[in-house]
């Protein structure tokens, strides 16, 4: 198994390399199964697994009857793998996607107040003020959850976009136990996403970084006292 493994693993790494070489390109259609095979020194049958291997995690596209294509390679898209992944976290590694939040949600912040232009400022408004004055927990965590995703994608990386897109959901567990458990959630979150918003607003991306980070940083000191 390990060998098969090995042989599949190689296979995958030639393939990559002529991707990241530029001879095969976005939207390429691969060569032949048994000209590559040959042309790279692989078995069919490894040649078969890492073909398969490399469209799961979205890098080729396999269309029956048509051929093997090389995708658009969109990060987006590549980072349905990741999103995969992070489906399987258990609950005891959650402290360390907050880690990761934390150090990059801050800088996605900061780059929104640089780049946001008036007509999502308008929407991001319109998602605070939509929050009533007495949500429950469901309402608060979906309009948390929303809030974040929208100066993301404000930030103008669609990459980082993604990827934070991607750590979302393994932080919205802990997002409902803070909300039920401790005391004034709900204001504090509130209140801290406001401070968020106007720094946006008035374009100060260091004050708009200060803010997520303590944001961010209190919910992870909260679920580090409890677990």
């Amino acid at each position: 198994m390990k060998e098969r493994m090995a042989v599949t693993d190689e296979a995958i790494g030639k393939i990559k390399q002529m991707i990241v070489a530029g001879e095969l390109r976005p939207g390429d259609r691969l060569p032949r199964e048994p000209d590559l095979a040959e042309r790279l020194g692989l078995s069919r049958n490894s040649l078969r697994e890492a073909v398969k291997a490399l469209s799961l995690i979205r890098v080729l596209d396999v269309r029956q009857g048509d051929g093997t294509y090389v995708t658009s390679l969109d990060p987006a898209m590549l980072l349905d793998a990741l999103s995969f992944v992070v489906d399987f976290h258990r609950d005891d590694t959650v402290l360390q996607f907050l880690e990761v939040r934390r150090i990059l949600e801050p800088a996605a912040t900061a780059l929104a107040a640089q780049r946001i232009g008036d007509e999502e400022l308008g929407k991001l408004r319109s998602v605070l003020d939509a929050l009533g004055e007495d949500p429950s927990i469901d309402e608060l965590v979906a309009n948390d959850l929303e809030f974040h995703r929208q100066i993301a994608a404000c930030a103008g990386n669609k990459l980082l976009s993604s990827l934070l897109d991607s750590l979302s959901g393994p932080t919205t567990r802990a997002r409902i136990w803070r909300g039920l458990t401790q005391e004034g959630a709900v204001h504090k979150t509130r209140e801290q996403h406001a401070a968020i918003l106007e720094a946006i607003a008035s374009r100060q991306p260091e004050l708009a970084r200060s803010w997520a980070t303590v944001h961010i940083a209190g919910v992870e000191e909260w679920l580090g006292r409890i677990v």
